[in-house]
């Protein structure tokens, strides 16, 4: 299967943006390489701003120019941009419902070598807890792509979260991907499996193993934690009885906690959670964290096994 870093998706979506799109400005916090922003620096001069390692001024900035007719895409580490300037985000950027594009890369514990600093692993949370903020975790290159396209259409603040290592191509041009609607990757009946990110192919990975062992397992990609598409979760909910979400995140404040809000509001279903057991993560090599972390698709296999024993019960 091919792999492509995410991190491609959303600097080829940057080009076709500056080429279609007078009104786009990437601003960079001096990462350019790392988050492919140095492609627009070399086509599209005009439209690129190195702001420096300066996370609240590149926001700031950010704010700013959007005030006079830009839309400005913000690129840089997950980690700093929503920890460093996370007032910034609030107090200027939602409060004021601008219309600033936040592209958080290197997110989730395989980074690797760069080691816990480096690892955003509760950004989600950090994002999703600001009120008018869209939260996006594509699944790979080409719905990070698809992301990035729609929120210039969108008007108002977003923030798209990718990683960095080439990771499985699991969409094609054709996949559906519409902000605040999940798409069902794998029909089930047993068990339903939400996830988002890199755990998108590793659910689908245990939904096949799983079916080996005559379990239904339904995979559901939501890939807009906020707004949530509360309709579909409940929807499967309904269908299987039981509930299984998986993410690169802490199991605390992301998707997890997102989709047990609805449910515990308007239907009670056994749910596991798949994440970060509230800890920090380490250096180390992208495939062999996702398993020493419990992200692993044998780890999301116990998961279905231990929420069908609570929904026999």
């Amino acid at each position: 299967m091919e792999r492509v870093p995410m991190r491609d998706g959303y600097g080829e979506a940057l080009l076709a943006l500056c080429r279609f799109h007078d009104d786009v400005l990437v601003l960079d916090a001096d990462v350019a390489k790392s988050t492919r922003t140095d492609w627009i620096r070399s086509a599209y001069p005009e439209q690129y701003v190195n702001i420096g390692i300066s996370e609240q001024d590149l926001v700031g900035t950010a704010a700013g120019v959007s005030l006079t007719g830009f839309v400005p895409f913000v690129s840089t580490y997950g980690v700093f941009l929503t920890g460093r300037a996370w007032e910034q985000i609030r107090n200027t950027v939602g409060y004021n419902r601008l219309n600033v594009k936040l592209g958080g890369a290197h997110a989730g514990i395989s980074v690797g070598p760069d080691g816990a600093t480096h690892q955003a692993l509760e950004d989600v949370a950090l994002m999703r807890v600001i009120p008018n903020m869209t939260v996006i975790v594509p699944c790979d290159y080409r719905e990070t792509f698809k992301a990035t396209m729609s929120v210039y259409e969108e008007t108002g603040p977003s923030y798209i979260r990718f990683s960095r290592n080439p990771v499985p191509v699991i969409t094609d041009d054709h996949t559906p991907f519409v902000i605040g609607k999940a798409s069902v990757f794998r029909e089930g009946t047993d068990v339903t499996v939400f996830a988002n990110g890199v755990m998108v192919y590793q659910s689908l990975q245990a939904a096949e193993r799983l079916s080996r062992q005559g379990i239904s397992v339904q995979v559901v990609n939501v890939h807009t934690v906020k707004p949530l598409d509360e309709a579909c979760i409940l929807d499967c909910a309904q269908k299987t009885g039981a509930v299984v979400v998986c993410e690169e995140h802490q199991k605390i404040g992301g998707l997890g906690s997102a989709v047990c809000e609805v449910l515990a509001q308007h239907y009670c279903v056994p749910v596991e959670l798949v994440g970060i057991a509230d800890c920090f993560g380490e250096s180390g090599e992208p495939e062999q964290l996702l398993e020493a972390y419990g992200l692993g698709p044998d780890h999301v296999v116990q998961a279905v096994q231990q929420v069908l024993q609570r929904k026999r019960k």
